[in-house]
């Protein structure tokens, strides 16, 4: 039987409120319902999908990104997004696939999880 979507991504932090505050700051991801599990976290919700599920814990692994390279979204904006990123000191590469096609910036979260943004191609970076 085929699987019919991606439910959600899972990201391990030591610090819930920055990780919260990145994602919801910088994409528009809000908190919501979340089960009463044992362990400190919060589900991020994009509409009414709990997308992003963050857990709680003392300290991070020395290696961070295990098996998974990236999470991806699909974004609109991609100027306002590049001057969001400018002024709060975060890098980022903004690739564009060959042939025209659509644009795609990449960057870390506070916790070095590497997040892609998907831009329609007829988007115009921002100058310069």
């Amino acid at each position: 039987m085929p699987v019919s979507g991606m439910n959600h991504f899972t990201i391990i932090t030591d610090d819930v409120p920055a990780t919260e505050a990145f994602y919801g700051e910088l994409l528009g991801l809000r908190p919501g319902w979340r089960p009463a599990f044992a362990f400190p976290g919060l589900w991020l919700y994009c509409g009414d999908v709990p997308i992003l599920h963050v857990v709680g814990r003392d300290s991070l692994p020395e290696q961070r990104t295990g098996v998974i390279d990236h999470l991806a979204f699909t974004a609109s904006g991609l100027a306002g997004y590049q001057a969001d990123l400018e002024a709060r000191g975060i890098a980022y590469d903004l690739r564009r696939l060959p042939g025209g096609g659509q644009w795609q910036m990449f960057f870390h979260d506070p916790n070095g999880a590497r997040v892609e943004l998907d831009f329609d191609a007829a988007e115009t970076p921002k100058a310069g």
